[in-house]
Parts: structure tokens; C-alpha cells; sequence
């Protein structure tokens, strides 16, 4: 006699999965910590060590392959200008992943959600003890520029 024991084997790793991924998006407005483990291009994503995975807010950044994407600002900076710089403004350069991020560790970032930023990223505005405001160094230094869109009444 068969049983079905499919009730009793617990969740699914999809489901621990989607369960890891909802419990660590900050939601909208939520103030959140980030300790950077890794960089990808100049407005993100920043890896945190807590979980969430940050686009900057209100900026826009070369993509790395050197592009813009049709209706983002542009900024004249390279993408390995703007990642190079984003790494020195949260902490320092400690490698390279297989995938290209670049590995960083730096002290932790206090952020504020802005909600989804598609996929699993948070748009977050970030503040480090390094450099501050980390979207506003981004615009002063050349490597991203202001994103109206997105930008709202955000202050440096």
C-alpha cells in the first residue's frame, strides 16, 4: 500500500528560496543596514552582507558594457570609472568574483528603501561614514548623473 507522504516533507527549496528572498527586501520607507560585499557598475547593485541586493536611487550610471539604456541619463564617465569609484566611496577593493563583481569590504551603509528596483534589488539611498550620501558622490565626482525620474526631493 502506497502512502503519500508529500505533506510531510516540508517546504520546497523554491520555497525557501522565495521565503529568503521576501525576508530580506526592505519594504518601502524602511530604514535598513548594508554591510557592501560586492559591486557591480556604478549605481549597483551593491551586494549587503544582511541580504539585500541595492540600486541606488535617483542616479544613472553606465552600464558595463559601456552603454545607456534608451531613455536613462548618460553620464560621460566610463562604467569602470563609475564601479571603480562607487568601490573607493564604500570601502576598498579586497577581489574579483568569477562573475565579474567586484568584492569590497567597507564599513556598514545606512539605507532607506525606495521600494523595487525590478528583479530582487532594492532602489535604496544610501549614507556612508566614508563619503556620505553615496548617490550624491556618485553625481559630484561625474560617474552617475541625477536621474529626475527618480530623484524626487531628495537633498545632498
Amino acid at each position: 500500500m502506497s502512502t503519500d507522504h508529500s505533506a510531510q516533507r516540508g517546504p520546497t527549496i523554491f520555497g525557501l528560496l522565495l521565503f529568503a528572498a521576501v525576508a530580506t527586501a526592505p519594504s518601502t520607507g524602511e530604514t535598513f543596514t548594508c554591510t557592501p560585499t560586492r559591486v557591480w557598475d556604478g549605481d549597483g547593485p551593491v551586494w549587503c552582507a544582511e541580504g539585500p541586493r541595492i540600486r541606488l536611487s535617483g542616479i544613472a550610471a553606465r552600464e558595463m558594457d559601456g552603454s545607456c539604456r534608451p531613455g536613462h541619463p548618460c553620464p560621460r564617465a566610463s562604467a569602470e570609472e563609475a564601479r571603480n569609484a562607487l568601490v573607493e566611496l564604500i570601502g576598498r577593493r579586497v577581489g574579483v568574483a568569477r562573475e565579474g563583481h567586484i568584492l569590497v569590504d567597507g564599513p556598514a551603509l545606512r539605507c532607506r528603501s525606495e521600494g523595487s528596483a525590478g528583479g530582487s534589488r532594492t532602489a535604496a539611498w544610501c549614507v556612508s561614514r566614508k563619503s556620505g550620501d553615496l548617490s550624491c558622490a556618485m553625481i559630484r565626482g561625474g560617474w552617475a548623473l541625477r536621474w529626475d525620474r527618480y530623484w524626487r526631493q531628495h537633498r545632498c
